[in-house]
């Protein structure tokens, strides 16, 4: 067996202790953030049913940066296009899962694309 990073598992550990009290429902879903050290990803999920509504990250095919460089950049690109797809799936509010990590950086910025372009959380 592996070794485990020890903030990877602390990590883990706030993630589980924020998962135990936010649950997204199908009138208001989860949207859960990870992030690498390259890329970032973001899932609406409807936990009642267990099922991937929308989804959208970095390594995504259609994913382009455009003129902007940097990481925070792309976190907020990702963001403002997560909330396209919601609304053409019919979402509008959702509730913020960062993951176990500090809102702060590209948790942040991803969050405020996801808000201007149109969620509600």
């Amino acid at each position: 067996m592996a070794k485990t990073n020890p903030s990877t598992v602390a990590r883990l550990k706030r993630a589980k202790r924020i998962r135990s009290k936010v649950v997204g429902t199908s009138e208001r879903p989860r949207l859960s953030v990870f992030k690498s050290s390259k890329h970032i990803y973001a899932q609406i999920i409807d936990d009642s049913v267990g099922s991937t509504l929308v989804s959208m990250s970095t390594v995504d095919k259609s994913f382009t940066a455009g003129d902007e460089k940097g990481k925070i950049a792309a976190a907020k690109k990702v963001g403002q296009v997560i909330a396209e797809r919601a609304k053409a799936a019919g979402i509008s509010k959702v509730v913020f899962d960062r993951g176990g990590y500090i809102y702060h950086g590209r948790i942040k910025a991803l969050s405020e694309g996801a808000r201007e372009g149109g969620l509600d959380f």
